[in-house]
C-alpha cells in the first residue's frame, strides 16, 4: 500500500490525489455498510493500539495531561465510532415519509447517499477531537475523505497522519500534512463536500473556495459566547461550573464562555467566588489541569488584551514557558480590547447590567455566537434567553456540556457557522437525501392532465 506521510504536496500531487478517491469513490466499493463498518472498526482499533502515542503526541504541543487528553479528545472519539458503528445499518436505510392523497397510491422515502470526495481541515486547539470526529462521519456516510490537520500542533498532525496513511488506502482516506500552501492547493480541487473547524475570517476563505464548483460546506466556527447571571443565580454552583468551562485547555475552545454578564446587584459576590473557584483548582501546566498557548504568535494576541487597570485578579504570564495564567478584569465596558474579537485563552471579562433586556442588547450587538450560557433560576428568564438570544447551542446552568450529548448537534448560526454534526448529524452531514415518490402500476387518475375542468381542480384542491 502507497503512503504518502511526511510528504511536501505540490499542486500537481494534491490534484492526482482527489483524481484518484473520486475514481475510487465512483467504483462503489464504499457503499456497502459492511465496508463501511470494517473500515470504522479498523480505525477504533487503530486508536486504542495508539492511543499512548496520541498521549504523547499532544503533550508534546500542549503540554496537555492524559487525563485531559482522554476526557475532550479520546473518549469522545470512541463515543462517536461506536455510535456509527452501532447505527450504520439502521441509518442507511430509506426513510419512509407519509404520501398525499394526490398521489396515491403510492410510497415516498428518503435515500440517503454519500456526498463523494470530501475534504475535512481540523482545527490545532482540539486537534484529535475535530479533525477525526468529523471523519468518522464521512466514513460512516460511504465517502472517500482526505483529511488536513492544523499545522500548529505538529506533533498530533505528524500521528494522525502515520495513523492513517500508513493503514488506509490513500484512495479511500488519507492525511495531508502541511500549511497555507498545502491548504490552498486543497481548496483549488473540486469537492463533495468540505467541513471546515476554524475562525470566521479562514471560514469566509473556505466558503469563497467551494462557491465556483457549488460545494456543500460545513462551517464550525466561533464567537463571543456569554454567559449570563442572574440576580437568583446560584453563585457557587453556577460559578465553579463556568470556572471548568473556561479554562478548559486554557480557555482555547471555542464554546467556553468569552466573557460573563454579571447582575449588578450580585457582581461582588460573583467575582469572589470566581477567584475562589481558580484559587482552589490551583491552574498549571504541572498540575496537568492547564496547557500552553499554542504559539508566540497567539501568546501575544492574548497578552495584549489583558489591561492591566483592569486586573481583579491574576495577569501573570511566562511568554518563554507560552503560558498565561487565570485572568479576571473587572469593570469591563464594550469599547475594552478583550470585548473586540473572540478571547480564545484564559481571560475572564466581568461585564454588569442592570435589567435583562441590556444584558440581551450586549449579546445582540455582537455577531451571533457558537454558544450561550445562562445561569439563572428564573422561569420566565430561562423562556426569554431561549427565545430572544441567538446562539448555535448553549446551557441553562451549566457551559460546554451540550457538547459531550451525541443526542444533541453541534454547529453554529450565521457568523459562528453553518451546519452540524455529531452522532446520527454527522451521517447527515455527510450525505444527501434523495427524496423519491415509488408510484403503483394499479391505477391512474387523470386529474393532472391536460383538459382540466372547475371539478378537476376542485378534486386536486381536496386531495392537496
Amino acid at each position: 500500500m502507497e503512503t504518502l506521510t511526511n510528504t511536501t504536496y505540490p499542486g500537481q500531487e494534491i490534484q492526482d490525489l482527489v483524481h484518484d478517491q473520486r475514481a475510487y469513490f465512483n467504483t462503489n466499493v464504499t457503499l456497502p455498510v459492511e465496508f463501511r463498518l470494517k473500515q470504522l472498526k479498523k480505525f477504533r482499533d487503530l486508536v486504542v493500539q495508539h492511543e499512548d502515542e496520541l498521549h504523547e503526541a499532544i503533550y508534546k504541543d500542549f503540554g496537555k495531561s492524559k487525563h485531559d487528553n482522554q476526557l475532550t479528545e479520546i473518549f469522545p472519539l470512541y463515543e462517536e465510532l461506536e455510535i456509527a458503528i452501532k447505527n450504520a445499518k439502521k441509518w442507511v436505510k430509506h426513510r419512509k415519509v407519509k404520501t398525499n392523497l394526490l398521489n396515491q397510491p403510492a410510497k415516498s422515502y428518503l435515500v440517503p447517499e454519500p456526498l463523494g470526495v470530501t475534504l475535512v481541515i481540523g482545527a490545532w486547539n482540539f486537534p484529535y477531537n475535530l479533525s477525526l470526529i468529523p471523519v468518522v462521519g464521512s466514513m460512516v456516510a460511504g465517502n472517500t475523505t482526505i483529511l488536513k490537520p492544523s499545522e500548529l500542533p505538529a506533533e498530533t498532525s505528524r500521528i494522525m497522519a502515520k495513523l492513517i496513511n500508513e493503514n488506509f488506502d490513500r484512495n479511500y482516506l488519507h492525511v495531508v500534512e502541511g500549511e497555507i500552501p498545502e491548504t490552498t492547493a486543497l481548496l483549488n480541487q473540486r469537492f463533495d463536500k468540505i467541513f471546515f473547524t476554524g475562525s470566521p475570517q479562514v471560514g469566509k476563505i473556505v466558503n469563497k473556495a467551494a462557491a465556483p464548483n457549488l460545494t456543500s460546506v460545513t462551517l464550525e466556527l466561533g464567537g463571543k459566547n456569554p454567559a449570563i447571571f442572574t440576580e437568583d443565580a446560584n453563585i457557587n454552583i453556577g460559578v465553579k461550573r463556568m470556572i471548568w468551562a473556561k479554562f478548559l485547555n486554557s480557555g482555547q475552545l471555542c464554546l467556553a464562555p468569552d466573557y460573563v454578564l454579571v447582575h449588578r446587584s450580585i457582581k461582588s459576590k460573583v467575582l469572589e467566588r470566581i477567584v475562589h473557584e481558580i484559587k482552589k483548582h490551583n491552574y498549571s501546566v504541572e498540575n496537568n489541569n492547564f496547557v500552553r498557548i499554542i504559539n508566540d504568535r497567539n501568546f501575544d494576541r492574548v497578552a495584549a488584551l489583558i489591561d492591566p487597570d483592569k486586573v481583579y485578579y491574576g495577569g501573570k504570564m511566562n511568554k518563554e514557558e507560552r503560558v498565561i495564567g487565570p485572568t479576571v478584569l473587572n469593570n469591563v465596558t464594550l469599547d475594552d480590547a478583550v470585548m473586540q474579537d473572540e478571547i480564545f485563552g484564559p481571560i475572564i471579562p466581568v461585564v454588569e447590567y442592570d435589567t435583562l433586556d441590556e444584558a440581551f442588547a450586549i449579546i445582540k450587538s455582537f455577531e451571533k455566537p457558537l454558544a450561550g450560557y445562562l445561569f439563572s433560576n428564573d422561569e420566565t428568564a430561562k423562556e426569554r434567553f431561549l427565545t430572544e438570544v441567538p446562539f448555535g447551542s448553549g446551557g441553562i446552568n451549566e457551559a460546554v456540556m451540550q457538547n459531550n450529548n451525541s443526542n444533541l448537534p453541534f454547529g453554529g448560526v450565521g457568523n459562528s457557522g453553518m451546519g452540524r454534526y455529531h452522532g446520527k448529524y454527522s451521517f447527515e452531514c455527510f450525505s444527501h437525501f434523495k427524496a423519491i415518490i415509488d408510484k403503483s402500476n394499479i391505477f391512474e387518475s387523470d386529474l393532472k392532465y391536460y383538459g382540466h375542468s372547475d371539478r378537476q381542480m376542485k378534486w386536486i384542491k381536496k386531495l392537496s
